[in-house]
C-alpha cells in the first residue's frame, strides 16, 4: 500500500479499487435471480418457459457460481497487485466453467420426463453471467500486464475445457447441442466456406487499397477524391449493395459462359466477395495511410542519410515502424468482412449465415444461434490473434 493510500480517511476505502469487478458481479446477481439460466419448449417452434439457475443446476454449482461472485467481489477492493490480478483471472475462469456445466446440468434436469420433442435452451440469465466471467477474466489480464504467451496458454485452456466438456456429453440435452448434431457434416462446410469467403474478400482488399492509401500519400491532390468514394461505399447498406451487383453479374454470366462455368453470376460468392471486398477498402487504405504517416520523419531522414534509397527507406524502414497500425486496420477489416459475410448468405453465398436466416424462417432461435456463436467467436479469435501480433510487433519496434 503507498502512503497516499496508508494516509487516506477510512471512508475513502469503502470504495472499490477496481470498479470493473463489483459491477460485473452486480449485472450478474441481478440476471442471475430475475432472468431464465434455462428455458423448457415443447418443441424447436414454440417459445419456451424460463427456469432460474437454482431450479435446475445442482447445488454445489449454484453454490460455486456464488462463492465465485463473492471473491469477485472482495477483489475489487484489494489494491490492484500483479498476484491478485492472475489469481482474479482464475477465479473468472472457473467460474465460466462452472456457468457451462451449471447449463449442461440444468438441460439433463429438466429434460428427465419430457417430451421427445422438448427443447431446453440457454437463457438471458446464462449469457448474462457467462458474459460478465468472461469479461472479468479479460479485465483481470488486462491488469495483470499479461503477455502473448500467458494470454495464448488462457485462450488453450479455455478451447480446451469447452472440447473436453462437449466430448463428455455435457451439452447433448441443450437444444444448440442438438441442433449441431443434426447438422454436423453441413456445419463443417458451411463454417470452411465463411472462412474462404473472408479470406477471398480481405485478400484483394489489402492487395487494391495499399496501392490506393500509397498513390494518395505520394500524390495528395487524389487522397480527397479516394477517400469520399470510398466513404460513399460504406453508407450504402449491404443488403442493397448485393442487390446492386446481381443484375452486372447476371448480364456477364449469360453474355460469357465461361464466366458463368467459373461460378460467377448473379447469385453465390461472386456477388458476395465483391461487396466484401468494396467495404473493405475504406479501411484496409486509410490505415494504411495513416500507419506510414506516423513513421517519425526523423528515422527515414536517418535512413536517407545512411545513402538508402526511397525502395530501402520504404521496406526496410517506414514499413516496420507503420506495422503495428496496418495490422490494426486489418483487425477491423477482417471482424467486418466476418459479420458482413453472414448477411451474404441472403444472396446464396453460404456461410454461417445459412443457419441464421434458416434459422428466422423457422422462429428456431437456436438454429440462429448455431451460425451467429460460431461467426462471434471467430471474429473475437481473429481479433485477439491479431491484436496480439501488432502488440509484439509495437514492442519490437518501439523507439
Amino acid at each position: 500500500m503507498s502512503a497516499a493510500e496508508a494516509a487516506a480517511p477510512p471512508m475513502t476505502r469503502l470504495f472499490p479499487c477496481n470498479q470493473v469487478l463489483p459491477l460485473l458481479v452486480a449485472i450478474a446477481l441481478i440476471a442471475g435471480t430475475s432472468a431464465g439460466f434455462v428455458s423448457l419448449a415443447p418443441n424447436r417452434l414454440v417459445s419456451g418457459h424460463p427456469i432460474m439457475l437454482w431450479q435446475a443446476a445442482p447445488a454445489p454449482l449454484s453454490l460455486g457460481l456464488v462463492v465465485a461472485g463473492i471473491l469477485l467481489l472482495a477483489a475489487g477492493f484489494v489494491p490492484s497487485r500483479r498476484a491478485l490480478n492472475y489469481l482474479t483471472a482464475a477465479v473468472s475462469g472457473a467460474a465460466l466453467f462452472v456457468t457451462l456445466a451449471a447449463a449442461g446440468s440444468a438441460a439433463a434436469a429438466v429434460t428427465v420426463g419430457a417430451p421427445g420433442l422438448a427443447r431446453v435452451s440457454l437463457g438471458a440469465g446464462f449469457w448474462a453471467i457467462a458474459a460478465c466471467a468472461a469479461l472479468a477474466l479479460v479485465d483481470a489480464l488486462r491488469r495483470a500486464e499479461a503477455g502473448a504467451p500467458a494470454q495464448l496458454l488462457v485462450a488453450a485452456l479455455a478451447a480446451a475445457g469447452f472440447v473436453v466438456m462437449a466430448h463428455a456429453g455435457m451439452f447433448d440435452a441443450l437444444s444448440l447441442a442438438r441442433e449441431y448434431a443434426t447438422r454436423g457434416d453441413v456445419f463443417a462446410a458451411a463454417l470452411l466456406r465463411h472462412i474462404v469467403l473472408v479470406a477471398a474478400a480481405v485478400g484483394p482488399a489489402v492487395a487494391i487499397g495499399v496501392p490506393l492509401a500509397l498513390t494518395a500519400r505520394r500524390r495528395p491532390q487524389f487522397e480527397a477524391p479516394l477517400f469520399a468514394t470510398l466513404n460513399l461505399l460504406q453508407t450504402v447498406p449491404s443488403i442493397a449493395l448485393f442487390g446492386l451487383l446481381m443484375v452486372p453479374l447476371s448480364a456477364l454470366a449469360t453474355g460469357a459462359p465461361a464466366l458463368r462455368a467459373l461460378g460467377i453470376g448473379g447469385v453465390g460468392p461472386a456477388p458476395a466477395i465483391i461487396a466484401l471486398i468494396l467495404y473493405a477498402l475504406l479501411p484496409v487504405a486509410r490505415s494504411t495511410l495513416a500507419g506510414l504517416a506516423a513513421v517519425p520523419s526523423a528515422a527515414a531522414d536517418a535512413a536517407r542519410g545512411m545513402g538508402m534509397t526511397a525502395r530501402q527507406v520504404f521496406w526496410q524502414v517506414e514499413v516496420p515502424l507503420a506495422l503495428p497500425v496496418l495490422l490494426a486496420g486489418l483487425r477491423i477489416v477482417t471482424v467486418q468482412t466476418i459479420g458482413l459475410a453472414v448477411v451474404a448468405a441472403l444472396i446464396g453465398a453460404g456461410g454461417l449465415g445459412s443457419f441464421v436466416f434458416e434459422g428466422l424462417g423457422q422462429f428456431a432461435t437456436d438454429l440462429v444461434l448455431l451460425g451467429a456463436v460460431p461467426a462471434i467467436l471467430l471474429a473475437l479469435s481473429v481479433d485477439f490473434l491479431l491484436r496480439l501480433l501488432s502488440e509484439a510487433l509495437r514492442r519490437r519496434f518501439a523507439p
